[in-house]
């Protein structure tokens, strides 16, 4: 009796397992991904994944599969020293000139200047909506959590548990938001000189190549994307599990909101809702509507 109860046990097991595998994505880089370009410039050790730039390429992976809603986390090590000209980005992207898009982007610098990080948001081929921040950290010592959180009512940022920005679905409004695309998961590191240092002023010092980034614990905590036919199946909050969402806008707390306002008080150093020259005073509508 013992060893048919310990059998059902074990049956149960492996049947969850089963589910749980289609909508939970815990691999390593070899399992999860595919090289895009630079696989000469690629490896991974012990489940990390170095990515390198050179004078000759850069590098780049993306999932194997795209997602629709959930939370994408992944621990980076950006280019340490003069990183200058220099960009890692780390992002879920769509495809076709109408795609949707979630950023974040590492802007190198110069030898004890300080990263910039850049986060966007595209919704059916529109972005322009960068928000900027100094890192309250040394982003090249260690890994650090950068996740992605992406429901049906809102994109937040997080930087090592803390949100750092909120945007909101408007689209009863008309404010477009990416919630109709599957989005696949994309990681990078290439030469942007031309714009990512202090617009484009200071170059990359090839002299000190190859520039290497890391990356360990990709997690995609996420709905597979399967078409048309999951938009419901991910979309419609009476048929969601809560596992995927949490933590919702609706569920950050208030130690979580307190941090978030501190962080942009503190080292936000761009915020295009602010930058009425750019648009010529007639500002974003999503602007004038609450986020957090």
């Amino acid at each position: 009796m013992a060893g048919l109860r310990a059998q059902t046990l074990m049956f149960a097991l492996v049947a969850a397992l089963a589910i749980l595998d289609r909508t939970f994505v815990d691999a390593n880089f070899d399992k999860a991904m595919v090289v895009t370009w630079g696989k000469d410039h690629i490896g991974t050790s012990n489940g990390n994944l170095r990515l390198v730039l050179d004078k000759s390429a850069g590098s780049a992976i993306r999932s194997k599969v795209a997602h629709l809603f959930g939370s994408i986390e992944m621990l980076i090590k950006l280019v340490p020293g003069n990183s200058a000209g220099t960009v890692v980005a780390y992002y879920l992207s769509s495809t076709g000139s109408a795609h949707d898009e979630i950023d974040f982007e590492f802007l190198g610098n110069a030898t004890g200047q300080p990263y910039t990080i850049h986060t966007n948001i595209f919704a059916k081929g529109k972005g322009n909506r960068e928000q900027q921040f100094r890192p309250w950290f040394n982003p090249t010592s260690g890994f650090h959590n950068y996740t992605i959180h992406w429901n049906p009512s809102e994109v937040v940022w997080f930087v090592d548990g803390t949100p750092i920005r909120v945007f909101r679905n408007y689209e009863k409004e008309g404010i477009a938001y990416p919630n109709r695309q599957g989005m696949k998961v994309f990681a990078s590191l290439w030469n942007a000189d031309d714009w990512a240092t202090q617009g484009g002023r200071v170059k990359t010092n090839w002299t000190e190549a190859p520039f290497v980034a890391e990356g360990r614990r990709y997690k995609a905590r996420a709905c597979l994307w399967e078409g048309s036919a999951s938009i419901k199946k991910c979309a419609d909050p009476t048929v969601r599990s809560n596992w995927w969402t949490a933590p919702s806008f609706s569920q950050l707390t208030g130690l979580q909101l307190a941090r978030m306002q501190k962080i942009r008080d503190g080292f936000m150093i761009y915020d295009y809702c602010k930058d009425t020259n750019r648009f010529k005073g007639v500002m974003p509508p999503e602007c004038s509507k609450r986020q957090f």
